[in-house]
């Protein structure tokens, strides 16, 4: 039932633009796309950086425990848990374990937890699994909630997504679930993702608000929720490029529209149906900011001022 999940931008360069709508900056605060993208996701989901109740509310919503039981609650972008489902079944199509993954703009991990499980089921084992995130705050809340959950075989990395500390050519498989709106330079993102791959290595994107058909801009209704400086959009024929330039191929784009459309009513429903448990969880706002922002990508899509889509490339 999350939104947007705390997927953060990959530079941290200068002042950065100003605070989401209704967000302040308080001493000590950090500055730049750090900033920017903490403080956004901090009014989106206050309730997230008090883990241990927050996952007591989720617990009692859902009646289960650890990733199966938070439903999509575990921060995991416009898409939720279907999302990552197309990243778990394009990975298990490649090739066989064991795996060594990362996911680029990782957040709270709860993108990363749910499709390292889903990998797991499909019969494929995954040797080790790092997160990288911008904010130090949601690398911490990550790292409690794998400890919590003992995994052991699970890092989280606070890096620039376009300067990760790891070898070049030592990964098998690199996905971004819904982060690609957060980065100021996707095309960065991209090469740092290639150089990180193995020969024949897999990228998958699920480009949730992220891709234009063309180069328009979405609407200003859509800004309310998605506010310029957080979330920035990409022409279509410029990511195709980009993947070119930092050395993939065998790029497949799926287009997304019918299918995230439907997901979205959807979630909106489960969203409008159960607002007083939502509240419970996150607080009466977010779960005002939730629907909204939802509604907001659903009415895009319908529009066709945004492409939503699954694009999966190979390390040349």
């Amino acid at each position: 039932m999350a939104d947007t999940g705390p997927h953060t931008a990959e530079h941290d360069t200068g002042p950065g633009p100003g605070p989401a709508p209704g967000a302040t900056a308080g001493a000590g605060s950090p500055t730049g796309q750090r900033g920017v993208q903490f403080r956004y996701h901090r009014e989106l989901f206050p309730a997230l950086h008090d883990w241990e109740r927050t996952e007591r509310s989720i617990v009692e919503f859902s009646g289960e425990e650890g990733p199966t039981g938070l439903l999509g609650l575990d921060q995991m972008g416009h898409f939720g848990p279907q999302g990552c489902d197309l990243v778990a079944d394009a990975v298990l199509a490649h090739g066989e374990g064991p795996l060594d993954v990362c996911e680029l703009g990782s957040g709270f991990g709860g993108a990363l937890r749910y499709t390292v499980d889903k990998i797991s089921a499909g019969g494929l084992s995954v040797r080790r699994a790092h997160g990288v995130d911008l904010v130090p705050e949601h690398c911490a809340v990550s790292r409690n909630i794998n400890r919590a959950q003992g995994r052991t075989g699970m890092t989280d990395i606070c890096a620039s997504a376009t300067a990760v500390p790891l070898p070049g050519a030592s990964l098998d498989v690199v996905w971004v679930t819904g982060s690609m709106p957060h980065f100021p330079a996707p095309g960065e993102v991209l090469r740092e993702a290639g150089r990180l791959l193995r020969p024949g290595g897999l990228l998958v994107l699920t480009e949730e608000v992220s891709l234009t058909p063309g180069g328009e801009e979405p609407s200003e209704a859509f800004r309310v929720t998605h506010p310029r400086g957080v979330f920035f959009t990409t022409p279509l024929a410029d990511r195709l490029r980009d993947l070119e330039r930092a050395g993939f191929a065998d790029v497949v784009r799926e287009d997304l529209t019918p299918w995230a459309v439907a997901l979205l009513t959807d979630r909106l429903k489960v969203v409008r149906i159960f607002r007083g448990s939502v509240a419970g969880i996150y607080g009466a706002a977010s779960a005002d900011l939730i629907r909204d922002t939802l509604d907001a990508a659903r009415t895009e899509f319908l529009a066709a001022r945004l492409s939503p889509a699954l694009i999966t490339a190979r390390r040349a």
